[in-house]
C-alpha cells in the first residue's frame, strides 16, 4: 500500500510505542492512523510584510502549498493536523493568498484538516469556513499523542507540538556553518520544526534528555 511506503530521506521513530515518520518537508506521519501533523505554516506571511511596506518575494504560500501536497501524495493521509499558526495576520488575508489557498484546498477536498489554534490564530482569526478546516483549542488528541501549539507538558500523553520553530547549528570543517531545521523528542513533549519556509528559526535549547532530527535539505539524519 504506498501510504505505508517510508519517503526517501524520512526515518522512523518510537515514540510510546508508536511509530512516526519524520519527513524532510519538515512534517510528521502517523501511517497506521493516516494523519499527518504540522506546524507553524504561516500562509500569506509574505503578503503581511508586504501590506507594512516590507519587500519581500511573492510566491512563499504557493510554494509551501506545494510541499504539503507532496507531504500528502507521499503519504496518502487521510487527516492533517495543523498545530498552530495557520495564517500569520489579519494583513496576510490577502484576496490572491486566499485564492491560492482555496484552489489548493479544492484539490485535496478529501483531505479533514484540523487546526488547534496557536498565538498567531488568534489575531489572525480562523481561516475562512469555505476551506472546510475544523477549529479547535489545545489540547487536541492524535491518536494516543497531546497536539498543543505551545510546547508544555500536558497530564493526558505525550504531547506534540510547535511554537519554537527548532533549528540547530551544525560545523564543518573551516568556518562552514549552517542553521537546520530540526525535529525534537524530549521525555513528555515532541516539537515540530516549522512548515514555513519564510519563518526564521526559533530560540531552542537542548537537553541531555532530547533526541534531535535534523533536516539536511531532501535528508532527515539523527544528531
Amino acid at each position: 500500500m504506498r501510504g505505508h511506503l517510508i519517503p526517501s530521506g524520512a526515518v522512523t521513530h518510537i515514540v510510546g510505542g508508536e511509530r512516526l515518520v519524520l519527513l524532510p518537508d519538515r512534517a510528521l506521519w502517523l501511517p497506521e492512523r493516516g494523519i499527518v501533523v504540522v506546524a507553524d505554516l504561516h500562509w500569506g506571511k509574505a503578503a503581511a510584510f508586504r501590506a507594512a511596506f516590507v519587500p519581500v518575494p511573492t510566491g512563499t504560500t504557493a510554494s509551501d502549498l506545494a510541499r504539503l501536497s507532496r507531504v500528502l501524495h507521499d503519504t496518502a493521509a487521510t487527516h492533517l493536523v495543523v498545530l498552530g499558526d495557520l495564517l500569520h495576520a489579519r494583513a496576510g488575508r490577502h484576496a490572491d493568498t486566499l485564492a491560492t489557498i482555496g484552489v489548493w484546498r479544492e484539490v485535496h477536498a478529501e483531505v479533514a484538516i484540523t487546526l488547534v489554534r496557536g498565538n498567531h490564530d488568534a489575531h489572525a482569526g480562523d481561516p475562512p469556513a469555505s476551506l472546510g478546516i475544523v477549529c479547535v483549542d489545545a489540547p487536541f488528541a492524535i491518536g494516543p499523542f497531546i497536539g498543543v501549539h505551545e510546547p508544555v507538558e500536558h497530564a493526558g500523553g505525550y504531547v506534540l507540538a510547535g511554537h519554537l520553530h527548532p533549528c540547530v547549528s551544525v560545523f564543518g570543517r573551516g568556518r562552514q556553518h549552517a542553521r537546520l531545521a530540526t525535529f525534537v523528542f524530549g521525555p513528555r513533549v515532541g516539537v515540530l520544526p516549522a512548515f514555513s519556509s519564510f519563518t526564521g528559526s526559533g530560540m531552542y535549547e537542548r537537553s541531555e534528555q532530547d533526541t534531535l532530527f535534523v533536516i539536511a535539505e531532501r535528508d532527515v539524519i539523527a544528531l
